[in-house]
């Protein structure tokens, strides 16, 4: 069996309704790239991944068996397809390409962003009226992370998690302090990257002081000296190429350390996770791929949870079936580009803090405003209230977004 061709194809993803507002200014409309790999049998493997793949790594591809990508150390989203041919070929699931399966129900979490308390709450109520027990998302110190945590908290049902990525930290918070005030409420689960990835003797030092998980998504030293040095509870290992997240699931598996792989993607990308975890010994954290946030897919099958866990397929492959007609809609589809908007913060005090958002590059800011140089200090505990100020068209809004162009940022006290 030969590779004989392979498809590639960029396409849009619109956000379910009640999440577009939220994730429309958090970043980017969100566009990924499906590949369609043939051979010369007439078997299909499926693929997905962000960025287009470099040509010259696709024609490495054709001509090849999937078999030679046992392992594959070049490309996730290829490898992925490769995989899926595997399968298919040998008749087996793709979990059984990596050894025995564990388990056969993967945990799953949503997402969403740091925003309003209200829309985390009605967040908390939407996942886990469809099934999830999991949510993640960024904190942010444009939001008082306890004033969030007390709407969820009012509307989770009994055995909901919050899991809180506080993105490496960032503000000024004494993060023991904050941390155990959090974890004082039933629907705090756990904590990830809440300080700087070199801090390892920090991280060390904060599960002594914390009872719940810390996990490490980032990792400076690619997980080895941490895991030595006991510096998490729990790992989480994202868009890494199969052959490195292979090895590092066996020691993870070592140590009994729960981990999670993160691939963010349709249900492609959902499916291929489900079959690694269901395949290493340890990989019993819930994970993440977002596939919930969007509103289509470009197969019919779609991974549901129950009870906060996906099924393993028994399908040979990945137990895809491409839709066509989906593929191309998705394809041909235009998604309004972002306008400009201004992050409009107010202070219990009275003060105001405006900063300019560029609708390409919105997200990071929102989570990590001391990347820009020169703001006010930051808390995520902070009184702060803050709404998102759209361009409406009229004079304020362009008198205000010329002068954020000026000056970085405003801030406006009542006696200003």
């Amino acid at each position: 069996m030969k590779v004989t061709e392979i498809e590639v194809h960029e396409i849009s993803l619109p956000f379910k309704d009640w999440l577009h507002y939220p994730l429309s200014h958090y970043g980017p409309p969100t566009r990924r790239t499906i590949y369609v790999a043939h051979t010369d049998t007439g078997l299909i493997g499926l693929g997905d991944g962000g960025r287009v793949v470099d040509p010259a790594v696709l024609e490495r591809y054709i001509g090849s068996s999937p078999f030679d990508w046992m392992g594959d150390e070049l490309s996730l989203p290829l490898g992925m397809a490769m995989y899926d041919l595997m399968g298919q070929a040998a008749g087996v699931p793709v979990y059984k390409l990596f050894g025995q399966k564990y388990r056969s129900w993967v945990p799953v979490g949503s997402w969403t962003v740091s925003t309003h308390p209200d829309h985390m709450a009605e967040a908390v109520q939407r996942y886990a009226s469809m099934g999830y027990t999991w949510m993640k998302y960024h904190l942010s110190p444009f939001e008082n992370v306890f004033e969030q945590t007390e709407a969820m908290q009012a509307v989770a049902p009994s055995g909901f998690r919050v899991h809180y990525d506080f993105t490496g930290g960032g503000t000024d918070d004494h993060m023991v302090d904050l941390l155990t005030r959090l974890q004082e409420y039933p629907i705090a689960g756990c904590f990830e990257d809440v300080m700087d990835e070199k801090d390892i003797e920090g991280s060390i030092d904060l599960r002594q002081r914390i009872r719940l998980p810390i996990v490490r998504h980032r990792a400076a030293l690619d997980c080895t000296h941490e895991v030595l040095m006991g510096a998490g509870d729990a790992y989480i290992r994202g868009h890494q190429l199969l052959g490195p997240v292979t090895r590092q699931a066996g020691l993870f598996g070592a140590g009994n350390i729960p981990f999670s792989i993160q691939n963010v993607g349709t249900t492609i990308s959902r499916a291929m996770t489900t079959h690694m975890m269901a395949s290493f010994p340890s990989a019993n954290l819930h994970f993440h791929t977002d596939t919930e946030t969007w509103t289509d897919d470009v197969v019919h099958e779609r991974l549901e949870p129950i009870n906060g866990c996906v099924r393993v397929s028994e399908k040979p492959g990945l137990g895809l079936s491409l839709d066509r007609d989906a593929l191309e809609r998705l394809k041909n589809l235009e998604l309004p580009a972002p306008s400009r908007w201004i992050i409009a913060s107010s202070f219990a005090n009275g003060a105001q803090m405006y900063f300019p958002m560029d609708p390409d590059a919105s997200g990071h800011f929102m989570v990590r405003p001391d990347w820009k140089r020169g703001l006010v200090p930051f808390s995520f505990c902070a009184p702060i209230k803050t709404r998102y100020w759209d361009d409406d068209g009229g004079a304020e809004f362009e008198q205000m977004y010329a002068r954020l162009k000026r000056e970085g940022m405003v801030l406006e006290s009542l006696t200003t």
